[in-house]
């Protein structure tokens, strides 16, 4: 039997498990899945003979090196911070390593050891980071083996609500942390590179610049930049490229609403408020608002903001129940993000029969032949339930075919890494289309970096 130890059964996991335990009998898998609590994974797996559940403290080095030294590969889905003590046990033990999480300075400095005893350490191999990865480097790299020369490359993701769950007027609800949502785009300004030239947004202005874009049966969608597009520039091998740019995808209209929060100081998590646990929404909306002695919280909330009465703005703000006195904060010294967060889950989490949405948009910009030409390519997914998200499957995926690609042999190049060779990507994107997870190109005519900037 080949051993796979898993290690975390949150809500990404439930494709990932069911991807194995459907391969386990015809690919001689024994599945250990080791978490602190172990009723989810128990409720994601039933009675199989092929796996085993453990109680595991990754933070108890006996029982983590114990499960480790058992297994031919170790899938990590624990939170990023705490991937680095599974790492640097797969050295010491000979283990080969999957994780869907961005490639920490640490995990980094693993990869000589890795290599050295010929070790594969897959990382970035979820939905985003991962399935943006190799979905662009397999146009990217066919457009270069053709001759052509990228010249633009854009690409956008989204986590929303699927158009049957969509009912709110935020046409928003959260499918995945929604710590990350509230703070999104802070620590500094986005950067980009546009015809060439250096661009910046700088937090305060990020949710006024989007740029818009089109998906077939879906509509229209907003983006707003990520806080380093630049990243993967040299990975991609764009260093000539006169257009780079990465953005989240929202509907239209959300960015203009959430940049109220932005211009309050709503979305900071730099500080605590006093005696926050026995604030009304209304009291904290109004502590970031100038005091009057006649005015109510909503009247000065507009006219700070300068939102008149019949904009939609306001009414979404109104659907969000924050100038509701009976509802109370209760969250002792709360930073103002925490606050918001915990209003705003009284409205955007998921109801038991809701579906999630995951969309993803790339643009490749190239010259071939003295000619410019443009591939729009877009992947939509939609989750089946709660338990089998789209956020679930485009994550738990990828992971689990890297996972039995290497134990299979398919992916041999030891080290460090992220999905960005064709050995990796090409297996798996095949594969991927056979789930539903599979991308629509389209030529259109180039036009340079269009995006519609518009100070909404």
């Amino acid at each position: 039997m080949r051993k796979i130890l898993i290690i975390g059964a949150g809500k990404s996991s439930s494709y990932l498990i069911k991807y194995l335990r459907d391969k386990s009998e015809s690919e001689n898998l024994q599945i250990t899945i080791g978490d602190l609590n172990v009723d989810n994974a128990k409720k994601l797996v039933g009675e199989h003979k092929n796996f085993s559940i453990i109680h595991l403290d990754v933070f108890n080095p006996e029982s983590r090196i114990a499960a480790v030294k058992n297994a031919d590969i170790v899938v990590s889905m624990l939170p990023a911070r705490f991937h680095i003590e599974v790492a640097k046990d797969c050295v010491t033990y000979k283990k080969h390593m999957v994780t869907a999480s961005y490639v920490s300075d640490e995990m980094q400095a693993l990869d000589a050891d890795a290599k050295a005893n010929d070790l594969i350490f897959m990382n970035e191999i979820g939905v985003d980071p991962g399935i943006d990865h190799m979905s662009a480097m397999q146009v990217i790299d066919r457009i270069r083996n053709n001759g052509g020369k990228m010249i633009l490359f854009e690409s956008f993701t989204g986590g929303l609500v699927a158009p049957e769950s969509d009912d709110n007027l935020w046409n928003y609800k959260f499918t995945w942390n929604p710590r990350n949502v509230v703070v999104a785009g802070q620590g500094g300004a986005a950067k980009f590179l546009q015809e060439n030239q250096f661009k910046y947004i700088p937090y305060h202005r990020l949710f006024r610049r989007t740029e818009f874009l089109e998906i077939d049966s879906y509509g229209r969608f907003e983006a707003y930049a990520n806080r380093d597009s630049l990243k993967y520039q040299h990975v991609y091998g764009l260093d000539h490229a006169e257009t780079l740019y990465r953005g989240t995808m929202r509907r239209v209209g959300f960015s203009r609403a959430w940049h109220v929060f932005v211009q309050l100081g709503m979305t900071d998590d730099s500080y605590t408020i006093d005696d926050s646990a026995n604030m009304s929404y209304r009291d904290f909306v109004n502590a970031f608002l100038p005091y009057s002695p006649t005015d109510s919280v909503e009247l000065k909330f507009r006219h700070a903001l300068k939102i008149d009465q019949d904009d939609i703005v306001w009414d979404k703000f109104l659907e969000l129940d924050i100038f509701n006195p009976n509802k109370m904060v209760g969250l002792n010294k709360a930073t103002p993000a925490q606050i918001l967060q915990k209003i705003l889950m009284d409205s955007w989490t998921l109801d038991a029969d809701d579906k999630d949405m995951i969309v993803m948009y790339h643009k490749f910009g190239y010259e071939l032949n003295g000619k410019k030409h443009q591939i729009d390519a877009t992947m939509v997914v939609v989750g089946e339930d709660q338990t089998y998200t789209a956020m679930a499957k485009t994550v738990g995926l990828p992971v689990a075919m890297a996972t039995l690609d290497i134990l299979n042999g398919k992916i041999t190049t030891p080290g460090v890494q992220i999905p960005i060779s064709e050995e990796v990507y090409t297996p798996i994107l095949e594969e991927l289309e056979t789930y539903g997870v599979k991308f629509t190109e389209k030529e259109v005519p180039y036009l340079g970096y269009n995006p519609l900037n518009t100070e909404q």
